[in-house]
């Protein structure tokens, strides 16, 4: 069957190669058939080695690559001894960045899970959903709403809740003002959970008009081109007096200086984008202002519960667009492009 593999030089693109096979299913597991999956930023840091060679990661279990993914959707197909218990065949599950943890430390058991030291994560330390079948831990597998769109359901389960858990992390309130620096996949999901779900006035920041178009047509009250505004948290500030919480979504550290500069004092900065290097903070403003800054991994089981239902009663509307796995490099392209305005995702339903 295909998959989408690392190359065994990281360099960012993947291989597609026609004979994948998954390992055998151990005790609480279940093997799913694929309908969905869609392309991440993450997923081209871990095809580059950004977080290190995920073909050298974890247990290999005669794979030599790592098969990427964790915007997965699919069918239970089996389950193995111990997975009755959480799911059952034909089941709808997510394949998440978030794949399982250890269960007793003190993170997993103060709702923190994400955050547990023995963490594993789809298409990095284990094999991910860009295949036509994955493993799955029965126990941490979301099951997925039956009136929800599994297309759309592709982008909650990584973009959807990563942005829903980083507005809670914040605090929103209604009323309050929220900027989301980036309005690509991640951010455009951002601005519908703020505007939404959180009842939070936005401001959407980007360097592409037709992004910017598409973020007003979905919540955003007011935009800024950082491409054509000279100084971005400057008008901002002139805007909103200041925002509340700011979310960068950028994959570029300007963001998260710009981000900083548009809070007003008490404010607080999220970061949920992953570009490499620091971000500069000015000791005096933080201390002066009361800034907080925060970062903001993904989310819990909960909290991709939650971001699903959302979904499902219409609060959330992903944009998605079905490709085939044998366009999945172009669409890499563009995604380092910032060409992508929601999400591409592999239709398997298709092979």
């Amino acid at each position: 069957m295909k998959a989408a593999v690392v190359r065994e030089v990281p360099n960012g693109f993947v291989d597609i190669i026609d004979d994948w096979q998954p390992r055998a299913l151990q005790f609480g597991e279940a093997l799913v058939d694929v309908e969905y999956c869609g392309l991440c930023h993450t997923d081209i840091h871990c095809a580059n080695g950004d977080f290190g060679n995920p073909n050298e990661i974890g247990t290999r279990n005669g794979q030599f690559r790592r098969v990427i993914g964790h915007e997965g959707i699919g069918r239970v197909a089996k389950l193995a001894d111990g997975a009755s218990d959480y799911l059952k065949v034909g089941d709808r599950v997510s394949i998440a960045w978030f794949y399982d943890a250890c269960g007793v430390c003190d993170y997993c058991v103060s709702g923190n899970e994400t955050f547990c030291r023995n963490v594993r994560n789809a298409g990095f330390t284990v094999d991910g959903a860009m295949a036509q079948q994955v493993v799955v831990n029965a126990k941490y597998a979301v099951k997925v709403p039956e009136n929800l769109d599994p297309v759309e359901a592709s982008s909650i389960t990584c973009a959807g809740v990563t942005m829903y858990k980083a507005l809670k992390v914040a605090d929103t309130k209604p009323g309050q003002w929220v900027s989301v620096h980036g309005v690509g996949g991640l951010g455009n999901l951002g601005v519908q959970y703020a505007h939404n779900v959180f009842g939070a006035h936005v401001v959407a920041v980007d360097g592409t008009d037709e992004k910017l178009e598409a973020a007003k047509g979905y919540g955003a009250e007011l935009a800024v081109n950082f491409m054509k505004t000279k100084d971005v948290a400057g008008e901002i500030q002139r805007l909103t007096g200041g925002v509340h919480n700011a979310q960068v979504a950028a994959v570029n550290p300007i963001a998260f200086n710009q981000a900083i500069d548009a809070l007003r004092p008490m404010g607080k900065l999220v970061a949920v984008a992953l570009p490499q290097g620091d971000m500069a903070l000015n000791i005096a403003k933080t201390v002066l202002d009361g800034i907080q800054v925060h970062g903001s991994l993904v989310g819990t089981r909960g909290d991709l519960k939650e971001a699903l239902q959302f979904g499902a009663d219409g609060k959330v509307k992903p944009i998605v667009e079905t490709i085939d796995i044998a366009d999945l490099n172009d669409a890499i392209q563009e995604m380092l492009d910032g060409k992508i305005v929601g999400r591409k995702v592999i239709d398997f339903t298709r092979l």
